[in-house]
């Protein structure tokens, strides 16, 4: 055949192989971004998670481009490494959650089939030694996946230069475009379409598109694959493996997931921003159920003790306040915090927190909720979300607190209820930077509190984050604490930009608690007491700026680390 026939002929495989290495790197891309966000979630919502894992994918990559030469038919191998990836990336998610979930419930079946004492296993570390590994498994997965994507480029290199039987001048700059165009599209796929989805869906979408690809790749080039019926039997398993995944693999994923849980999950949901889980314990018919709230696997509040810390966080800024009618919550989703300030009757209350669907969650449990568990979140909150005289802000705190500035709000009460600093992003809103934002916000007379971590398990957070305050300008500032029974011994900051002493002031206030379960004067006069020489190694301790992270890296090592005990 002469050259001239067979151009058209090669034409059409360019156009097809390239089109499939397109649509390869957004499929790789997408698996980088989900399990990365999945480790993320498992591990704590933290950010050092999901860049290790794009990291180890990035190298795992190399390591697979390296070996790809030894393989010697790159139509065959090429064919079945589809396969391959597509059924890794379909199952990863699920294997994961199997793999924890069943690390938790192991010493607990081995008791129940072998007779021995749970406390032994315990006391051998058994279940430390299994969760330690099992928290490994994203990084492994990754590896493996990275790897296997890692060998596409040079598989379809090789096999372009045997189609035209040559070398290709312009081979590695053509494959890499295709590349990096399709891992763009990838990377608007992930942002626009994935992230709304369930894990798994997107997971199995993603390895359709795999599948796709590799079947359009046998069928074009099936006279030089060998085993062609093997491929065409194993592409339709695969096929229907994830169509179930699609359908099915949410709820395995989620009864996988409920093994971590010590008590019986009752409702979950993935938002756009994290995930989140609620557990409940019947106690007796006089007292009812305990429920618990869990973002990203991290106890948020439990209805057994709730009212200590939100009482603690709430009344002691509003007894120092001059005045109480306009007040800010930082985050507070929950609507808890929020419940304790509506008792001092405020004129109005602006709430701002990040994610939507959470406040949509706490402000109406009765549509999302089974009907139990939303009449009890509707008893815990108190409705307080629709209240006439609260304003829910769905923003960044960090953006949004710079808008009101602007629009030159001001406020009696800041009350700051975030989670904790476990990563960057949160980092931010425990900065010198944010908190400077906020004292220009705060009335001269008036007074803001920061949720503050543990002064026990967290020291060296808790104290800096005290630290911070004083750095952003405000003249005084305090620190108290309390037993919360299900976080341990928890702390609070209270600052005023005026030098003045909380505790003082919270002696002289001729304010009078509302209705509470907890609180009375002296104990808040008593919690701002600590051991003698707790502030010895102060001057050690930094403040916290935008471009340090030394608050996220100290939560890091007190909880990551130290198993949450940093009594330096």
């Amino acid at each position: 055949m002469s050259s001239t026939a067979k151009r058209p002929h090669l034409i059409i495989n360019d156009i097809i192989i390239i089109s499939i290495m397109a649509v390869l790197a957004g499929c790789g891309l997408i698996y980088e971004y989900l399990l990365s966000h999945y480790a993320g979630r498992i591990l704590g919502s933290m950010e050092s998670a999901i860049y290790s894992i794009i990291g180890i994918m990035i190298v795992s990559m190399g390591c697979g481009s390296f070996y790809a030469r030894r393989f010697k038919d790159s139509y065959k191998t090429f064919a079945w490494l589809e396969v391959t990836v597509a059924l890794l990336g379909a199952t990863t998610v699920l294997i994961i959650s199997a793999l924890i979930g069943y690390s938790h419930e192991l010493p607990q079946v081995l008791s129940e089939h072998y007779g021995i004492e749970v406390t032994v296993l315990f006391s051998e570390g058994l279940t430390s030694v299994l969760y330690k590994i099992s928290m490994t498994l994203p990084y492994v997965f990754g590896f493996l996946l990275g790897f296997l994507i890692g060998m596409e480029i040079p598989l379809i290199a090789r096999i372009r230069e045997h189609y035209y039987e040559k070398h290709i001048e312009h081979n590695t700059g053509t494959i890499y475009g295709a590349d990096y165009i399709g891992a763009g599209v990838g990377a608007a796929l992930w942002v626009l379409l994935m992230l709304k989805l369930e894990i798994n869906q997107a997971a199995a979408i993603t390895a359709s598109l795999n599948l796709v690809a590799g079947l359009v790749f046998i069928l074009r080039f099936k006279s030089r694959i060998t085993g062609f019926k093997k491929l065409i039997f194993a592409h339709v398993v695969l096929a229907f493996m994830i169509v179930v995944i699609f359908y099915f693999g949410g709820n395995w994923h989620d009864r996988m997931q409920n093994m971590l849980y010590q008590n019986e999950v009752v409702y979950q949901q993935h938002t756009e921003h994290q995930n989140l889980v609620f557990t409940e314990h019947f106690i007796s018919q006089e007292k009812g159920s305990v429920i618990d709230f869990y973002i990203n696997g991290n106890l948020q509040f439990s209805s057994m003790d709730e009212y200590i810390y939100h009482e603690m966080l709430v009344h002691p800024a509003f007894l120092v306040a001059a005045r109480t009618e306009h007040v800010l919550v930082i985050g507070g989703g929950d609507g808890l915090a929020l419940r304790e300030i509506l008792k001092w009757k405020p004129k109005s209350v602006t709430l701002v927190d990040l994610d939507k669907e959470l406040l949509e969650l706490f402000q109406t449990p009765e549509i999302y909720m089974p009907k139990s568990l939303a009449e009890n979140i509707s008893e815990l909150t108190q409705q307080s979300l629709s209240h006439e005289v609260v304003t829910l802000i769905n923003q960044d705190a960090f953006i949004y607190s710079k808008k009101l500035l602007k629009n030159n709000n001001r406020f009696d009460v800041i009350v700051v209820d975030l989670p904790d600093p476990s990563h960057p992003d949160l980092n931010k809103l425990y900065t010198q930077e944010f908190y400077k934002t906020l004292k220009e916000l705060l009335m001269s007379d008036g007074v803001m509190v920061v949720q503050s971590n543990s002064p026990y398990h967290a020291k060296s957070v808790f104290v800096s984050i005290g630290k911070t305050l004083k750095s952003a300008g405000f003249n005084s500032v305090q620190q108290y604490q309390q037993n919360v029974p299900t976080f341990g011994q928890w702390g609070w900051s209270i600052a005023l930009p005026k030098a003045n002493s909380a505790k003082q002031k919270i002696k002289q206030s001729e304010h009078q608690l509302p209705q509470v379960q907890w609180v009375t004067k002296s104990l808040i006069d008593a919690s701002f007491e600590f051991p003698v020489h707790f502030y010895r190694n102060y001057a050690d301790i930094k403040i916290n700026r935008l471009n340090s992270l030394n608050i996220y890296q100290y939560f890091q090592q007190a909880w990551s680390v130290e198993g949450g005990y940093s009594l330096d």
